[in-house]
């Protein structure tokens, strides 16, 4: 009798197929910890460096946000936008200025930094989220008054002070407009620009240009965030820079406040958003490598964690 075609054929077993789902399984184990932490806690992150730039990097980043949303953490963006802003810039022949690790902002180039942040990089990442289903929702610093700011003073090396014109530091958040759509299930977006106050809490009129990574210690204070995660575009924070065996994986918020005056000038406002939100409240601090897919998961996950962690001293003891 012969045999009908349409009979089931058989296969062998694939083994490199199962290691690789065992793998897959070991990991969502080693996940499953962490997630139990976080679970309806609020993380906030700062999205910035390569990450932004780079589209795999930038899907990636988009996946994870949505991925912690699914497994029950309030994920709360905040982003910067160095890269586009630079080349904004140049498009328009506006020349770039740092000064204390600091964009030194004219007039002229706060309308870039503006259009930018809010037109373009938030608009982006917001249509990256949303892919996934409809989740994020945008914010600036400007609406409802979310972020307030004063002028942000600088010193240079001789003690003198630095004008860095409409560059604000943060002197107080307003949470309730975050809330509301955490509460409503939506993943916050929030762009850095701020009205600018004074000291009696009356508003200027004036928009400022806010740091990214001092604004998402801020806004992570503000919101009681269980974590703060900061990417950039290098491993982490060194004892001993350039010297890559230096890394350090995680250090006490006194070891860093000594550190502090030592470092680049570009490590400066990271390293000082982390201390102001683990001396505010915040459990944990992380600066991370942007330029890895998913190191922003991969932080918040697993067991090792990778970067830079910044810890209350009382822990590090």
């Amino acid at each position: 009798m012969s045999t009908s075609s349409s009979a089931t054929s058989l296969k062998p077993r694939d083994e490199s197929t199962l290691a690789a789902a065992g793998q897959k399984a070991a990991v969502l184990v080693e996940a499953l910890p962490w997630i139990q932490k976080f679970a309806g806690e609020t993380i906030v992150i700062k999205y910035g460096g390569n990450a932004m730039i780079n589209d795999e990097l930038r899907r990636a980043f988009a996946e994870d946000v949505v991925f912690l949303k699914h497994v029950g953490v309030n994920p709360v963006v905040v982003h910067g936008g160095g890269p586009q802003i630079n080349h904004m810039l140049e498009r328009l022949g506006i020349q770039s200025e740092f000064r204390a690790g600091l964009r030194v902002t004219t007039p002229e180039t706060l309308e870039a930094v503006r259009m930018v942040l809010t037109g373009q990089v938030g608009r982006e990442l917001i249509g990256l989220i949303n892919s996934h289903g409809p989740y994020a929702v945008g914010l600036s610093g400007e609406d409802a008054a979310l972020l307030r700011s004063r002028r942000k003073k600088a010193t240079g090396p001789d003690g003198e002070e630095i004008d860095l014109g409409l560059v604000g530091e943060v002197t107080g958040v307003n949470p309730e407009a975050v809330q509301d759509l955490i509460a409503a299930g939506r993943i916050p977006v929030i762009s850095t620009i701020s009205p600018e106050f004074t000291e009696e809490g009356s508003p200027t009129g004036e928009v400022l240009n806010i740091n990214a990574d001092l604004a998402a210690g801020a806004v992570a204070s503000a919101l009681g965030a269980a974590k703060l995660v900061m990417l950039t575009d290098v491993e982490g924070l060194y004892a001993d820079w350039p010297d890559k065996s230096s890394l350090i994986s995680s250090l006490a918020a006194a070891d860093l406040r000594q550190m502090l005056p030592s470092l680049e000038s570009g490590m400066i406002p990271k390293m000082e958003a982390a201390l102001a939100a683990v001396d505010a409240g915040v459990p944990r601090a992380a600066i991370v490598d942007g330029r890895r897919p998913h190191s922003m998961l991969l932080e918040i996950v697993t067991s090792a964690g990778i970067g830079t962690q910044v810890v209350p001293d009382q822990e590090a003891l």
